[in-house]
C-alpha cells in the first residue's frame, strides 16, 4: 500500500514538473517574439499622424494643380518638362499612400493591403529621388555643354529614360510582393519595426549605397554649374549683373538642398536601422531610438511631395507665369504663354 502511494506521489509530482517546463518555455518563447512590440513611436505618436495629413492635403492640392498645368496647358515639350511630369506623377501617387498609412499606422491591419501600400510609398520616392537626378543631369548639360545635344536631352529618349525608371523600380520591388514574413505577431502589424532576414537587410543596404552615388552625383552636378554660373557674364556693365548672379546660384541650388533635406537624413539613419532590423544591433533601447529617427526621416522625406512644385515655380519661368495668371483670372493668357519659346540665355538660368 505504501509503495502503491509513493508511486502515484512520483507521477503526480512528474506531470507537475512537466506542465511547470512547457508554460516557462511557452513564456519564454512568447517574450523573445514580442521583443519588437515593445518597439513604439514614443513621443512622435501624436505628431506622426498630424504631419502626414498635413502634407496629405497639402501635396495633393499642389500636385493636382501641377498636374493640371503639365498634362493640360503646358504645350511645351522637352526633356525637362517630361522629366517634371513624371516626377508630379510620382509625388501625387506618394501622397495619395498617406491616409492609408495613417489609418493603418501600429494597426493590425489587412496584411497584404499593407504591404502593398508600404511597396507603392518606397516606389514613388524612389521615383522621384531619380528624376530629380534627371532633372539635374540635364541642367548640368545645357548648362556645362550648352552647344552639344546630347540623346538624354531629346524628348524620345527623356521619355524612354522615364519608363526605364518606372519598370526598374517595379521589378526591384516584386519579390516583397512574394514575401509573407508573419512568423511573429509584430510582423502583422503596419508600419512597424519589422524583423528582416539575411536577404531583404542585404536589399535595403544596397539601396542605400545606390543613393550615397547618387547624392554624390548630384553635388558634383551642382558644384559644376556654380563654378560655369560664376564665370558667366551675365550683362556686362549692368551694376546689377552680380547681384542676378547670385540670384542664380542660389535657385540652381533650391533642388539640392530640397533633396538633402528630404531625403538624406533617411538614407543616413537607414544603416543602422537596418542593422536594428536584421538584429546585428540587439540592444532594444537602441532599436526604439533608431526607430524613432527613422520615423522622423520617413517623413521629412514624405514632405518632398509638397516641396517639388516649389522647384517648378522658382526655376522655371513658364509655370511660374502660368500659376500668376491662374491667380489673377487670366485663364486665357495661359495658352499663348505656354506656346512661348524661352531664349537660349534664359535657359541657362531657368528649368
Amino acid at each position: 500500500m505504501k509503495t502503491h502511494t509513493t508511486h502515484i506521489f512520483f507521477i503526480h509530482f512528474k506531470n507537475y514538473v512537466h506542465q511547470f517546463l512547457t508554460v516557462t518555455m511557452m513564456q519564454e518563447d512568447n517574450l523573445t517574439t514580442n521583443v519588437s512590440c515593445q518597439i513604439n513611436d514614443g513621443i512622435l505618436s501624436p505628431f506622426l499622424p498630424i504631419g502626414y495629413i498635413v502634407i496629405c492635403c497639402i501635396g495633393l492640392l499642389c500636385n493636382t494643380v501641377t498636374l493640371y498645368i503639365f498634362f493640360l496647358l503646358w504645350h511645351k515639350d522637352s526633356s525637362m518638362a517630361v522629366y517634371m511630369r513624371h516626377l508630379t506623377l510620382a509625388d501625387t501617387l506618394l501622397v495619395m499612400c498617406l491616409p492609408f498609412r495613417v489609418y493603418y499606422h501600429n494597426k493590425e491591419g489587412p496584411f497584404y493591403l499593407c504591404k502593398v501600400v508600404a511597396i507603392f510609398f518606397y516606389i514613388n520616392m524612389y521615383s522621384s529621388i531619380l528624376f530629380l537626378t534627371l532633372i539635374s543631369l540635364d541642367r548640368y548639360l545645357k548648362i556645362i555643354k550648352p552647344v552639344w545635344v546630347f540623346r538624354i536631352q531629346k524628348t524620345k529618349w527623356s521619355h524612354m529614360a522615364s519608363y526605364i525608371v518606372w519598370v526598374i523600380l517595379i521589378s526591384v520591388t516584386i519579390p516583397f510582393y512574394t514575401s509573407n514574413s508573419q512568423k511573429h505577431p509584430c510582423n502583422k502589424v503596419c508600419f512597424h519595426f519589422h524583423s528582416k532576414g539575411p536577404v531583404g537587410g542585404t536589399i535595403n543596404l544596397i539601396t542605400v549605397v545606390l543613393f550615397l552615388a547618387f547624392y554624390v552625383t548630384f553635388l558634383c552636378f551642382y558644384l559644376k554649374i556654380t563654378k560655369k554660373l560664376k564665370t558667366m557674364s551675365m550683362g556686362n556693365g549692368d551694376p546689377k549683373a552680380q547681384s542676378r548672379k547670385k540670384r542664380v546660384i542660389m535657385k540652381t541650388f533650391l533642388i539640392l538642398a530640397i533633396f538633402t533635406f528630404c531625403f538624406l537624413p533617411y538614407h543616413a539613419i537607414r544603416i543602422p536601422y537596418v542593422l536594428a532590423q536584421m538584429n546585428v544591433i540587439g540592444d532594444l533601447q537602441s532599436q526604439q531610438l533608431l526607430h524613432i529617427l527613422n520615423e522622423s526621416a520617413l517623413l521629412f522625406s514624405a514632405l518632398n511631395s509638397c516641396l517639388d512644385p516649389i522647384i517648378y515655380y522658382f526655376l522655371s519661368s513658364a509655370y511660374r507665369k502660368t500659376i500668376l495668371c491662374a491667380i489673377q483670372g487670366k485663364l486665357k493668357n495661359m495658352y499663348s504663354l505656354n506656346r512661348r519659346r524661352i531664349s537660349i540665355n534664359r535657359s541657362l538660368t531657368e528649368i
